[in-house]
């Protein structure tokens, strides 16, 4: 039987970090997806290579959408997060039932 690497608190700590970091992932990827002009500021637009092609409204469309894809990626890293800390959370709970 494999032993937990996280003790119980810190498995249920990471579930609850995880859950809200999915949520919160994935509403910002949806908000990049849509272009929010709330998130202007956090879209990484080069100046220069936006002055290059012509002020170009598809280069700003994509940083946004590479912005959202980041966050969907970042979201499914929680989710892997949670099913670890779901895992060791199982672990820990039949490790103390079998003790008990």
């Amino acid at each position: 039987m494999a032993c937990p690497v996280l003790g119980p608190k810190c498995s249920v700590y990471y579930m609850i970090i995880s859950v809200w970091g999915v949520i919160m992932l994935i509403l910002m990827g949806i908000f990049f997806k849509v272009r929010s002009p709330a998130l202007f500021e956090d879209v990484a637009v080069d100046e220069g290579e936006w002055h290059s092609q012509g002020m170009d409204l598809k280069y700003v469309k994509s940083k946004y959408d590479d912005n959202a894809l980041n966050c969907w990626i970042a979201a499914a890293l929680y989710a892997l997060l949670f099913v670890f800390s779901f895992i060791q959370q199982r672990m820990n709970a039949r490790q103390t039932y079998e003790t008990s």
